[in-house]
């Protein structure tokens, strides 16, 4: 249990702080003057951004993923018990797989909010 109290101790912390921003909060940089209808625009275009859930198909499938090769690794270390070693290897294998994917989406996010901002006319240059 030592080696599963290190792992959350580790990894969960920067899960969080790199889901922090979440991309739909994203404020793009806009070339030119601001038009009237920017803050509503902006607003609208990152509501709808939040629908890209971060509990989506993909973070579940590579969760899963991670969680599978991470036991095989966890079987495979000498160094610690048959049973701790699977169980901290599929928990290591699972946060690494989500946490891939929850950045994945935090990127998609941001760019929905880019692509609806330019959808909507405003000159978005990143």
């Amino acid at each position: 249990m030592k080696v599963i109290n290190k792992i959350f101790t580790l990894i969960v912390p920067g899960l969080l702080l790199g889901c922090a921003n979440t991309g739909a909060h994203y404020q793009p940089i806009v070339d030119g003057p601001l038009s009237n209808r920017y803050g509503s625009d902006l607003i609208a275009c990152q509501q709808l951004a939040t629908a890209r859930s971060y509990a989506n198909d993909d973070t579940k499938s590579n969760a899963a993923i991670g969680a599978g090769l991470g036991a095989l690794a966890g079987l495979a270390d000498d160094s610690v018990g048959t049973a701790e070693g699977l169980l901290a290897g599929a928990v290591v294998g699972a946060l690494a797989g989500s946490g891939a994917s929850m950045l994945e989406t935090r990127e998609q996010r941001r760019q929905v909010v880019i692509t609806c901002m330019r959808g909507r006319g405003h000159n978005v240059v990143g």
